[in-house]
This record gives C-alpha cells, sequence and structure tokens, in this order.
C-alpha cells in the first residue's frame, strides 16, 4: 500500500522525502523491522523509538513516522512528522488493515473493575446467540473460539487493528473488548471506530501510572469524549463518577444500577455460594454466578445484549447457563467440607467487594482466611488500604507475595503491613513464598470454612526479578484441598 495513501489518516506536521513509496508492514520494534516497513518512533516510560530510527532504517524500513525529524536525514527515507506517533499509529494501522473496525460492532468495556466478566460474557453470550465473535480481554485474545495469550489488558494500535481485521476476514459481525486507562491514554484504540462503551465503576488503581485519582478519572473519560453520535454509552449510575464519564460524550447514553432508578434495573433476591436469584426488568432470573459484583455485570451485559438488539427472554436463559469466568469467584470445593474461593481482586474495591460477598453468605460458625498480596513495581498506596480491608473483614490473613516483579517482596509486605494497628497484627501470617501461604490457610482451615486466595486469578504464572514461572492459584488449591482432605 503507497504511503501517501496510509497518511490521507492523519494530519502531518511535515513530510519529508518520497512519500509515494510502497508499505509492505508496520512496526515499531527496531529488532524486528522487515523489508518496506513504515516504522513509528515512540516516545515510551523507559526508551524512545527516536533513537532507534537508524537501526529501523539499517534493517529495511522505508519510511519513518516521528515527532522530531533526524538531525542528518536519509535521502532514500520518507519521514512523516506529527504531533503524537502514538495516535498516528492507530490511524494509519487501521487504514492498513482496510478499516476493519467498521466491518463489525465494536462494544468497548471500560472501568476498574468488572471489565474481563463483562467482555467475556458478552462475548459468550454472541456466540450462543449464533453469531461469529470476537473477544480482546485481559485474560484471552479469541476470535470466534480461536484462543492466542493475551499479554495485557489491552494489546498495541497495531496488534488490535490486526486482530480485528482477522476477526473480520473469519466473518464476526462483534467485538467486545476491555478498555484500559492505559490503552485510552496511550492511543492504543485510536483509529478504532466504536458501536458502544460500557462504563463499570471506578476505585483506587493504576495510581501508579496516573499520578492522582482525578488523572485516572480523566483517563475514563476520554474513550466516552471521543465517541461518535452514532455509538451508545451505558453507564453504572450507583458509581458516583458514572455520569461524569458522559459528560462530554456525542453517543446517546443509557444507564443502568441496583440502587438508582435507571434506564436497566435489577434486584437481589438471593446469594448464595450456588449462585444469584436476580430479578431483571420484571423476571427473574437464577445464574451460577456469586456476589452482589457480580450482579452488576450480569446487567451490564444483559443491558448492552438489549441495545444490541438481543431478545430479552433469550438473553436471561443463556445468560442463566453460564459459568463463572476464569480467575473471577471461582469456587473449589474439597472432601473436607473447605471451600475455596480464587479471585482477581487486586485492588481494595474488588478484594472489599470479594470479601462483602462471602460475609454475607456464610454462617457464623464459618470462618474465613484470606490469602492476600500486592504487585511490585506498581501502585505501593493501595497496599496499606488492601491490608486493612483484609484484616478487618477475616478471621485470619495469610500476607504474601503476588507479582513481586522486580522488588523486594519483603518491602512489599512491609508496605501492607504498615496499613495495620499493632494490635492487628495478632490477626496476620506473614509467609513470602506464595505455595507456602495457600498451604499454611488449607492447615488452617477447619470443617467448613472458607479460603480466600486474591490477587492472580486467571494468571498462571509468577513473575519474580523479573522471571515469569508456572503458578496457577487453581492448580494449587485444588492439589492442596486433595492432600488434605
Amino acid at each position: 500500500m503507497k504511503l501517501t495513501k496510509l497518511i490521507k489518516e492523519i494530519k502531518p506536521i511535515h513530510v519529508l522525502g518520497n512519500a509515494g513509496c510502497e508499505i509492505a508492514s508496520l512496526g515499531f520494534d527496531s529488532r524486528h523491522v522487515t523489508s518496506e516497513q513504515l516504522f513509528f518512533a515512540l516516545k515510551g516510560e523507559l526508551s524512545d523509538g527516536h533513537t532507534f530510527i537508524s537501526s529501523a532504517i539499517a534493517k529495511g524500513a522505508v519510511a519513518v513516522v516521528c515527532e522530531r525529524l533526524p538531525e542528518q536525514p536519509d535521502e532514500k527515507i520518507c519521514y512523516v512528522q506529527v504531533a503524537d506517533s502514538h495516535s498516528a499509529m492507530g490511524y494509519i494501522a487501521s487504514a492498513f488493515y482496510g478499516h476493519p473496525s467498521r466491518k463489525l460492532k465494536l462494544v468497548g468495556i471500560t472501568g476498574t473493575n468488572g471489565k474481563t466478566t463483562t467482555a467475556t460474557l458478552l462475548y459468550r453470550l454472541f456466540r450462543m446467540l449464533g453469531y461469529k465473535t470476537g473477544l480482546l480481554s485481559t485474560v484471552v485474545n479469541s476470535i470466534d473460539g480461536t484462543e492466542s495469550a493475551a499479554e495485557r489488558t489491552t494489546p498495541d494500535a497495531l496488534q488490535i487493528q490486526q486482530l480485528i481485521a482477522e476477526m473480520v476476514s473469519v466473518g464476526c459481525a462483534y467485538c467486545f473488548m476491555e478498555v484500559s486507562s492505559h490503552a485510552i491514554v496511550q492511543h492504543r484504540i485510536a483509529g478504532l471506530d466504536f458501536d458502544g462503551a460500557l462504563f463499570s465503576n471506578i476505585t483506587h488503581d493504576h495510581l501508579d501510572y496516573h499520578k492522582t485519582f482525578d488523572e485516572y478519572i480523566k483517563a475514563k473519560k476520554l474513550f466516552f469524549d471521543e465517541l461518535p453520535a452514532t455509538a451508545f454509552s451505558l453507564i453504572n449510575v450507583d458509581d458516583r463518577n458514572g455520569r461524569v464519564m458522559v459528560q462530554n460524550t456525542k453517543s446517546k447514553v443509557y444507564t443502568y444500577a441496583l440502587q438508582t432508578l435507571a434506564d436497566f434495573n435489577c434486584r437481589v433476591v438471593e446469594n448464595t455460594f450456588d449462585g444469584l436469584h436476580l430479578i431483571i426488568g420484571n423476571t427473574e432470573v437464577w445464574t451460577r454466578f456469586i456476589g452482589r459484583f457480580n450482579a452488576y455485570n450480569m446487567l451490564a451485559v444483559y443491558a448492552a445484549a438489549q441495545l444490541l438488539g438481543v431478545d430479552k427472554v433469550e438473553a436471561l436463559r443463556l445468560l442463566s447457563n453460564m459459568d463463572a469466568v476464569s480467575g473471577r469467584f471461582e469456587v473449589v470445593r474439597g472432601k473436607n467440607n473447605v471451600t475455596a474461593i480464587v479471585d482477581y481482586a487486586h485492588t481494595p474495591d474488588a478484594l472489599q467487594n470479594v470479601i462483602d460477598t462471602i460475609n454475607d453468605i456464610r454462617n457464623d460458625r464459618q470462618r474465613l482466611i484470606t490469602v492476600v498480596g500486592c504487585g511490585g513495581n506498581r501502585d505501593k498506596a493501595k497496599r496499606p488500604v488492601m491490608a486493612r480491608i483484609a484484616i478487618a473483614h477475616s478471621d485470619t490473613v495469610v500476607f504474601t507475595s503476588d507479582n513481586p516483579r522486580n522488588e523486594n517482596p519483603d518491602a512489599i509486605l512491609d508496605d501492607m503491613y504498615a496499613g495495620l494497628a499493632v494490635s492487628e497484627r495478632t490477626k496476620a501470617i506473614r509467609i513470602v513464598d506464595r505455595k507456602e501461604a495457600i498451604n499454611a490457610a488449607v492447615h488452617l482451615a477447619h470443617s467448613g470454612d472458607i479460603i480466600l486466595i486474591a490477587g492472580k486469578g486467571h494468571e498462571a504464572y509468577q513473575e519474580i526479578k523479573g522471571v515469569c514461572t508456572h503458578f496457577d492459584d487453581k492448580e494449587i488449591i485444588k492439589e492442596l484441598l486433595i492432600i488434605h482432605s
């Protein structure tokens, strides 16, 4: 494809060289440049792609999109100077792959908690309805059943466009994707044509990146600010920031809630370890999902399906037959009558929701033993908060490692312990090794007790000092409950 055609999608500051060159591929990693590639020089937190322009040219790049022109340009290369290389990459990638998001219904889900469950259930629902459907999520990327590993919540702009193009090529009519705050501010969703957007909630998270809660809210809000008038926005108005999200949107706004009058309402009739009994609209429905937070997720899925034209009765029938999403309040029962719950809760609000759900269901004779840690090289402010929540609402807490990454695991636990009063520490046990921590919880549990293993959920790895090794909370708790039952 000619570069001249691709750059029609953007407004370059300056074009230096022959823009009539043929482009065979797109890339932003100088280590993987191929012949006739358009190279994007991206500024990142740790490195600047502008320093690798000469390396990219040496490996076959014929054109470069950059924010700064080199001091000594190569006469054989076309340089396209832009205000933001990240944004330009999204729009150019969309054109390169034939604007695939215009050829299906694309719905994005954003918020602190509930993104994965909501996106995954929508994906499952529409496949059950007979539609070829795509999914881009924290857990997995799927093209109508063909799955590939997801490296992060929202892929880079090139990967997104390529994945959606593959969805279109096999006939997908819908794609549901998680949209992270990082992806929004880094313009990874630039060039996408959304037909709908969902907002679940917003709580304390990612302040290592956004620095303040206000900046985090603004990042989420940008997604809705840029929606076209042809799209819909579906917001949770029980969250006080729900209305903030759509203050400047051109999209058609719809609301859902459990506590507030909304376009779509739901009431929890019964909440047990076997599932939820709900009334959605005027219809009773039993689901296999557990917890009030899942009532919000189910309602969001139902409401989005309605806005996409799905029959109400059929939507509820199919939702009632669905199982839990991997690592989201997954229940493992031991032969010794101990119930373990594996959940991805890694924010204060998510941990509070999961523990509140367990405490609403368990009886006075059942103790709650919580195993929890916090990730390294991430928002440190939430560590003492999560520790306080765990201690305040559990009978015993085993503090342990999550993904320490490049931080000292003991230092992370020190940060968590800083949130506890001296008297509260009598309920706490500190075990750095996560497997040993889970093992300790199993040994502490009596018949009928409940073990919550929080923080990693679906993740099947643990990252320590930059090295990822296989580690699956579900595998470990299943093995230990059988051994000790």
